[in-house]
């Protein structure tokens, strides 16, 4: 960091003329254990209270793997097992709970649904505004030349028109992929759109849910979704290591991973039977508990008009500072609760800096896993510092952060 950097977070604060605007020393001068946390595109916290208890309920009281015995509590988590596959199918209006696939994360589900799919010569359809989690396993293929591969563009705005992805389709068109909001902008794209043109062509369609999972109302039937990859850990409010696929009736996938089932351990080949086709191992069962009883005290609508409404207070606040900028269209519709901003005189790693050390609020900063995106919008290489507010932040804590970009600019 250069010496202007670290000046400006020494001053932050304690010099007077940084002082806010109110006599008192900031809140957002507190120490980082008391802070404000606007960083929930990467993973929600904190985590409820019930999701908490029923982990460590679940670790005291039963602990077997499911599927693996027939001992009570190997029973016990077999039906907990179950019931949280039917509650995440019936959340998404899935028709199949069996198709409801646990995986590590969403980059896991991404990776199975992409490397099941795709074959030789095979040709897919994407956006620049991927995340890593499609965009490395789709150019490893394409440099191995496996597959063809062709990115549509974004608008200035931050979104995708569905016409270009039909410009796109080729005969050997195998696969659509398109995120239901990116992570950078927070835009919302025209899935339901994209998955008729999918079904018009015969040609599959993956959605990548990651921020819209928990916020966003999402129906793989009505949306014509053929694989829907999702994150447990973000606006499930579930823990990390979990997330999952919903597989369609009209995909048919390979499995990526072969191992001990549960069940069948006599065949020499995975079964082809869902979900076990998919899942091998031991399944992450105490994270799977924990997102179970987070699905419990989920508010979807309430939560996106609670983030939409900080966003916006958000922008009203940093409307005068002519040092910090909002990217891409920073209407607070068609979005969910994710900004990226610039600050001019300062990196976006600068930024974020002084933000936490000197006043205790943790946002992210730089390309967050999605290079395609900032190239596209004209911030690449250094990227943006993005908020992303959650359920439980409050005004009071976007108050704190505008006071803090206003000294921190000045």
């Amino acid at each position: 960091m250069d010496s202007a950097s670290k000046a400006a977070k020494r001053s932050a604060c304690g010099s007077a003329e940084m002082e806010p605007r109110s006599a008192a020393r900031p809140e957002s001068c507190q120490p980082a254990s008391a802070r404000i946390y606007l960083d929930n595109a990467s993973t929600s916290w904190p985590k409820p209270p019930a999701a908490v208890e029923a982990m460590t309920r679940y670790l005291r009281e039963v602990g077997a793997s499911p599927g693996r015995a027939a001992y009570r509590a190997a029973v016990e988590a077999d039906r907990i097992v179950a019931d949280v596959r039917r509650k995440r199918t019936d959340l998404f209006g899935g028709s199949d709970p069996r198709r409801m696939i646990f995986c590590h994360n969403c980059t896991d589900a991404l990776n199975m649904a992409i490397k099941g799919t795709l074959g030789e010569g095979d040709h897919v359809v994407t956006t620049m505004l991927e995340h890593n989690s499609v965009s490395r396993p789709l150019q490893a293929l394409a440099d191995a030349r496996l597959i063809e591969l062709t990115r549509v563009p974004v608008s200035p705005g931050g979104f995708v028109d569905p016409d270009d992805i039909s410009k796109a389709i080729r005969p050997n068109t195998r696969l659509i992929i398109c995120t239901h909001a990116d992570n950078v902008l927070g835009r919302m794209q025209p899935l339901e759109e994209i998955g008729r043109l999918a079904r018009r062509h015969e040609t599959l369609f993956l959605a990548d849910a990651a921020q819209t999972a928990g916020v966003m109302p999402i129906s793989v039937e009505r949306m014509n979704i053929d694989l829907l990859a999702f994150p447990g850990h973000k606006s499930l409010l579930g823990p990390t290591g979990t997330g999952g696929l919903y597989v369609g009736d009209r995909a048919s996938l390979r499995p990526w991973r072969e191992g001990g089932t549960g069940g069948d351990s006599a065949s020499l080949t995975q079964p082809h039977e869902y979900p076990f086709l998919l899942e091998s191992g031991t399944l992450n069962t105490v994270g799977i508990v924990g997102l179970g009883a987070a699905l419990e005290t989920l508010n979807p609508a309430d939560t996106l008009a609670h983030e939409r409404r900080l966003l916006s207070r958000l922008l009203d606040g940093i409307e005068e500072n002519r040092k910090v900028h909002p990217v891409g269209d920073p209407s607070p519709d068609k979005r969910v609760g994710t900004l990226s901003l610039v600050t001019d005189g300062l990196s976006p790693e600068e930024a974020a800096d002084v933000l936490d050390e000197s006043f205790g609020i943790a946002v992210r900063a730089g390309l967050h896993c999605a290079p395609y995106t900032h190239r596209a919008l004209g911030t690449f290489p250094e990227g943006t510092v993005r908020i992303s507010p959650g359920p439980v932040t409050t005004p009071r804590g976007i108050d704190v952060l505008i006071e803090a970009l206003d000294q921190i600019m000045r």
